[in-house]
């Protein structure tokens, strides 16, 4: 989540210019009544998704619903501003999108280090239900310390084994709150971990701050005679045991810095075995780079590991939108679901904000992702390809000098 905040930091250092034409912008499909959610599993042979009850194949098309349109984030207003969030979820349901992902963090959740909240489970509940009668799944996304302020003053201080303690009773109370809700699409253990400390420049458990959040967390800080692979394998096994105490068939995953992408040699650490035993998909977060498509694509087909991938952040912030949709279709033979981001702004809000740039990038994109929703949440078919996909596309509507 460290590179998607750009939107309330200002644009201008990587955005080029944007021309819209209204004649041919996609429009977003219109909002309908939303049929009864069934669980989503794996399929039988453990390479996609179905429904439990109908066995029809699931693809994830959906948004990042990770703050508002002020940079609140959803803990900050989806108690006295539920009405924000039952509008905000409605806006995604008419683009077309079928899974929300949610990002939730422990100091909003733990009252102390062995008690989860009960108000947060309350709101929890609330967001359930919501989901339901809108028809929208939730990837639930936990253990985020986004805001230094909201961090437990107890938690900081704490070794390694206690903090895995504290992480596993976040997920107990979660997975127990949610156990009999078909809305939850699946359960991510946290954002962006990695293992092993910064060294002396940045020694604490959070990396680098962003934007005035810390999205990157470390596990551990200490390898302590141990290899990163046992690290990742002891710490998604502790976690993913305390969710299947209350919940014992839902989908976990865990949302990577694919690292291949930076380093081509660079392996998989929490997908492949050990610690990928675990775990029932793959989650990692792309943003290609202008001109870098087919490097993006190379790096994503490392986490290919014979499970379902989704690609569970994406925007058009170093790439133009046409190189993104490239990359989305290049990796349907791979991928079985995409994730971009919604900020409670609908396009037609985005389209009236007169030389704001960053709105109409944004705005722009929100209409092709839209226009794409009906296929991409079809199953791939034989000769679907690039050519399949010009009809929604609308190259000649964003001209943007390579952002």
């Amino acid at each position: 989540m460290n590179r998607t905040y750009l939107p309330w930091m200002g644009w201008g250092w990587v955005l080029s210019a944007v021309v819209l034409s209204a004649a041919e912008a996609v429009q977003p499909d219109a909002a309908s009544a939303p049929t009864a959610l069934e669980r989503i599993v794996l399929s039988a042979d453990g390479a996609g998704f179905v429904g439990t009850e109908s066995g029809a194949p699931f693809i994830v098309w959906g948004v990042n619903y990770d703050h508002d349109r002020d940079g609140r984030l959803l803990e900050d207003y989806w108690g006295p501003d539920a009405a924000v969030v039952e509008e905000d979820f409605l806006e995604i349901q008419a683009l077309g999108a079928n899974v929300v992902r949610i990002h939730l963090q422990l100091g909003r959740f733990m009252a102390a280090p062995d008690r989860v909240d009960s108000g947060a489970l309350e709101r929890l509940g609330w967001l359930l239900r919501l989901a339901e009668e809108t028809g929208l799944y939730l990837n639930l996304t936990g253990l985020g310390c986004y805001h230094l302020g909201d961090v437990p003053a107890w938690y900081d201080p704490m070794e390694e084994a206690e903090r895995w303690e504290v992480q596993a009773a976040f997920w107990r109370g979660v997975a127990e709150a949610c156990a009999s809700s078909p809305a939850v699409f699946c359960y991510d253990l946290m954002n962006e971990p990695v293992v092993g400390g910064g060294g002396d420049d940045n020694p604490g458990w959070l990396a680098g701050e962003f934007g005035g959040k810390h999205f990157v967390q470390r596990i551990a800080l200490d390898l302590a005679g141990r290899t990163r692979e046992q690290v990742a394998d002891a710490w998604t096994r502790k976690l993913t045991e305390a969710i299947r105490l209350h919940d014992p068939d839902r989908l976990i995953t865990v949302g990577v810095i694919p690292w291949a992408h930076v380093w081509p040699n660079a392996k998989p650490l929490f997908h492949a075995p050990p610690a990928g035993d675990h775990l029932d998909f793959v989650s990692v977060h792309f943003y290609p780079k202008q001109g870098e498509v087919d490097k993006a694509l190379t790096a994503l087909a490392v986490y290919d590991l014979g499970k379902p991938l989704v690609v569970e952040e994406m925007f058009p912030l170093h790439c133009s939108q046409d190189e993104l949709v490239d990359f989305i279709d290049g990796s349907r033979t791979l991928a079985e679901g995409w994730i971009s981001f919604y900020w409670g702004v609908t396009p037609e809000e985005y389209a009236a904000r007169t030389n704001d740039l960053a709105a109409a990038i944004t705005g722009a994109w929100l209409e092709r992702f839209s226009g794409l929703a009906t296929r991409m949440k079809s199953p791939i078919r034989d000769g679907d390809g690039a050519e399949g996909l010009e009809d929604v596309q609308g190259k000649d509507r964003v001209v943007n000098g390579g952002f």
